[in-house]
């Protein structure tokens, strides 16, 4: 058997644990290449020999350490297969078999993220535009509902419930009109077929209709209503043009019970304009001193009756610039009077 010398003499003593001249006598013997012999006969049994003592050389036994401690394969090979069935003392095949499954694993779970994201994706942004096509699709419907009213003559509440349910095909969508007559309120809601809704709302729907250049009961402020008792109205009015407004005279009309009332003042923007006695459905008259209103600028306005009245409802207010059609605010226009402030 190569590399393995067998001895009939009894086994040296193990080297030493501790420090001390035994155990660097036997350090001294491993250097020289002498044979280690502890009793390897019940490790490698060789065919004849179980049980008998051996030795191992120094070249074998360094060689199977620096193959272990390097990691790779040793060519030598242990002697006897019936022990370690003839292989080497390490084998990195299967490490690297495992480090590659493992690798695999990851960039299949990666590539399965990627294939979830991306659709996903894909989804949102058609989302974002059908949602988008439906808010234009929804403000057509206004534009369309002013045009149609204004075609039709339709300038009152009572009239404009012909926009209820009004529906008309756009594009890859449909917009469907509704006005309420009570708030005087229009709503359009766009549609993009199974896929997006929008809504635009419209308050005060009859300031765009009477009032085609743009001076509008104000949306973003609070809506007429009293602040005395069935004698003081309080509204705030916008001028939406691109350019300036002055009024100089003004014009009312309404429906009460009780004691006949005249309007007494009207303040804009804090300033008394009107000082007088105005009757219910009276020609225009000219207000006392000009209001202007600068571009997309809200004033308050109060009028002020003679006296407080049992009811008060359709309570309608025009002004006038000094030339062309005046601007008309319909306070109640469900007919069912103002509340209070």
């Amino acid at each position: 058997m190569k590399n393995i010398e067998a001895t009939n003499n009894p086994p040296q003593a193990p080297l030493p644990a501790g420090p001390g001249p035994d155990r660097a006598r036997g350090r001294q013997a491993l250097r020289k290449g002498g044979m280690v012999t502890p009793p390897f006969g019940h490790l490698f049994p060789a065919r004849g020999r179980q049980g008998r003592l051996g030795g191992i050389s120094r070249r074998y036994l360094l060689a199977l350490v620096g193959a272990t401690l390097r990691g790779r394969p040793s060519a030598v090979r242990f002697l006897n297969p019936g022990v370690h069935g003839g292989t080497p003392l390490r084998n990195s095949r299967g490490v690297s078999i495992l480090f590659l499954v493992m690798a695999m694993l990851l960039m299949i779970t990666i590539g399965y993220v990627f294939s979830y994201l991306i659709p996903t994706k894909q989804k949102s942004v058609s989302l974002s535009i059908h949602s988008t096509q439906a808010f234009f699709i929804a403000q057509s419907g206004v534009d369309f509902a002013v045009r149609y009213a204004v075609g039709q003559s339709w300038t009152t509440p009572a009239a404009l419930n012909g926009l209820d349910n009004l529906q008309r095909n756009l594009g890859r969508g449909r917009f469907t009109l509704d006005y309420d007559r009570n708030t005087n309120t229009l709503i359009s809601i766009g549609v993009v077929q199974n896929a997006a809704e929008r809504r635009v709302k419209v308050s005060n729907f009859t300031s765009f209709l009477q009032n085609p250049k743009g001076v509008i009961l104000d949306p973003r402020s609070s809506s007429p209503c009293w602040t005395m008792n069935l004698r003081r109205a309080q509204f705030y009015i916008r001028n939406a043009r691109e350019d300036n407004v002055t009024f100089t005279r003004f014009s009312a009309s309404w429906t009460q019970t009780g004691t006949t009332r005249t309007i007494s003042d009207i303040y804009m923007a804090g300033t008394r304009r009107f000082n007088g006695s105005y009757s219910n459905g009276a020609p225009p008259v000219n207000l006392g001193s000009s209001q202007t209103i600068n571009s997309n600028v809200a004033i308050q306005v109060l009028v002020y009756w003679s006296g407080a009245m049992t009811t008060c409802t359709n309570i309608v207010i025009t002004f006038y610039p000094a030339t062309g059609n005046g601007y008309t605010f319909y306070l109640d226009p469900a007919g069912g009077g103002l509340s209070g402030c």
